[in-house]
């Protein structure tokens, strides 16, 4: 090839491959011929002309082109187009150039197919066809549900964006144009079909989309590397790639470049959730998620739509709840961990630490829990009406406090007699381990593990009677037993009076105790005034005077102790 002529195909990429096009017989397989592209009489596709036997002339032309390389044949559309927008990117996208703007000219659909330069009138189609029928190719003028074209990709973008590559590493199929702009001709080579939709590049495995994209944590994620097919029962998760597996279809499990569901990021769905339960419906997955959301007690995904943003305050936004809120679907893995520590499917989500301060990436499950359920201001009232009241998890799991459960730190307790092994003192507990969907596998059951269902108000693993007079069994306490022996707590080893106030009494465990724990106190007793009220003194204060003996000086159903002491 003549030496001159090379510097330009190098800047010009779809040229050098029209080149490399005209340089091999027309009958070559991965032609333009074979493809939906040929638009003339003997083209394959559906779309193609009555009688026109050329098959360059609807693109291109040797005489007479508009100035664009390469000596482009069709008229451009006065259309004013509507461009990808979202409020993460940080790319300047306007309106379509280059090689964009000439796809566009057939694939926006306002310009009849056939209105080239070359000919003195319209080439007729088949069917009398003008423009570009109805479907997936015919992208119109919003292009706010496609992947962004026309914008400066340069080192610059990389860095503000924090999960771009830098494009000096695109040297492979995926080629910016001579202004250093990603165009439609950076995805797509228009004269070579062989990898279905005239891809540059198969998309198996995102192998298209990791040219540019380095999201982070993804290369171990589950979704990048599951083997999990789709049992065949509707709806397809996959409706637009014909990939199957997870792996395989990678980004596309839940992006999709053309026509999105949902604009922003380029969803499949347009419901947010939907985009997830597609595979975690049990279809694909080996759990069905879907159906723990529609438990009497469940994180309300249902309640809002289109209300989640990444960039959004992750403390006091809009008060809502979606699936990214607590799972990064980008870095989410199939990993176990002991607590405190997050585990596999919380990786890569963001939090607030045990001071307060925001964090990018959770070290803790905790950290996730106290987004909504810490310094929030719309966190919502206590369910038990307490003498000390603090809707704060991350003030009452505070390690200042007299008493907690040791979820940031360990307990404060030297002796806890009731402990089933191999819990002991020196262990510590995961929000989870009572907020949990209550058929799952920490429950005892075959269901998936996390908050997202239960039929145990308030999103309980196991039941826990949060009222009195409820006649005391396993069940009526079931979540207090899980962790605490019942024969040991109503038994004289644990505190002596507990089988009278919980047996006897028909007390709840909750009308003396607090779970998350309690600033001023310890045993974490907190009173719920509901039942329990000041004494004939007019006083209510519990006493830990050490070595299991204590005062109390209140009034409970009918008794007043003035104090009680044991």
């Amino acid at each position: 090839m003549n030496r001159c002529f090379r510097p330009l195909l190098n800047t010009v990429p779809w040229l050098s491959r029209l080149v490399l096009l005209l340089a091999v017989p027309l009958g070559f397989a991965d032609s333009i011929v074979n493809s939906k592209h040929n638009l003339s009489a003997s083209g394959p596709g559906v779309v193609k002309a009555l009688a026109e036997p050329e098959i360059c002339i609807f693109c291109h032309t040797p005489h007479n082109s508009t100035p664009e390389a390469p000596l482009w044949n069709r008229y451009h559309s006065g259309a004013t187009y509507l461009p990808y927008r979202s409020t993460t990117t940080k790319a300047v996208i306007g309106q379509p150039t280059g090689a964009s703007k000439l796809c566009l000219s057939c694939h926006d659909g306002t310009i009849a197919l056939g209105m080239v330069r070359s000919r003195p009138a319209p080439i007729a189609f088949q069917g009398g066809a003008a423009t570009l029928p109805f479907g997936a190719a015919r992208l119109g003028t919003d292009l706010a549900d496609d992947h962004p074209v026309s914008f400066t990709y340069d080192a610059a973008l990389a860095s503000a964006n924090g999960q771009l590559k830098n494009p000096a590493t695109l040297l492979g199929a995926v080629r910016l144009d001579q202004n250093s702009q990603l165009q439609c001709t950076s995805c797509h080579d228009p004269h070579n079909n062989q990898n279905g939709k005239f891809l540059a590049q198969m998309n198996t495995a995102s192998g298209l989309c990791l040219n540019c994209h380095n999201e982070n944590n993804w290369t171990e994620s589950t979704h990048a590397t599951s083997a999990k097919i789709w049992n065949g029962s509707s709806p397809n998760p996959w409706p637009h790639t014909s990939e199957t597996t997870v792996r395989n279809n990678g980004c596309e499990s839940c992006h999709r470049p053309h026509s999105a569901g949902t604009k922003q990021r380029l969803l499949n769905f347009p419901e947010e959730e939907a985009n997830c339960f597609s595979c975690h419906n049990g279809n694909v997955a080996a759990q069905n998620i879907q159906r723990e959301f529609n438990k009497v007690s469940s994180h309300p995904i249902f309640n809002t739509a289109q209300v989640h943003d990444p960039t959004e305050d992750p403390v006091n936004a809009t008060r809502h709840v979606e699936c990214v809120d607590c799972h990064n679907p980008h870095a989410a893995k199939n990993q176990t961990a002991e607590a405190p520590y997050a585990p596999g499917p919380l990786t890569g989500v963001r939090g607030v630490n045990a001071s307060g301060n925001r964090v990018k990436q959770i070290a803790y499950e905790y950290e996730l829990c106290f987004r909504c359920h810490a310094d929030s201001t719309a966190r919502g009232p206590a369910r038990v009406t307490r003498q000390f009241v603090q809707t704060n998890t991350r003030l009452a799991f505070a390690t200042a406090n007299a008493s907690y459960h040791p979820v940031m730190a360990l307990g404060k307790s030297s002796a806890v007699p009731s402990l089933i092994l191999p819990r002991t003192i020196s262990s510590w507990v995961y929000c989870t381990d009572c907020h949990n969907n209550n058929t799952g596998a920490k429950a005892g059951g075959t269901g998936p593990n996390g908050p997202h269902g239960s039929i145990n108000i308030p999103l309980l693993e196991r039941r826990l009677e949060l009222t009195d007079y409820q006649p005391e069994s396993s069940a009526v306490y079931a979540l207090c037993y899980k962790c605490h022996s019942r024969s040991v707590v109503l038994s004289s080893l644990s505190f002596r009076y507990h089988s009278k106030h919980v047996v006897e009494k028909q007390v709840a465990c909750t009308t003396c105790h607090d779970p998350h724990g309690v600033a001023s106190k310890t045993r974490l007793i907190n009173f719920n005034t509901t039942y329990v009220t000041g004494s004939s003194a007019h006083r209510l204060e519990f006493i830990d005077n050490g070595n299991g003996h204590g005062s109390c000086y209140l009034t409970c159903h009918g008794q007043d102790h003035n104090p009680k002491s044991y």
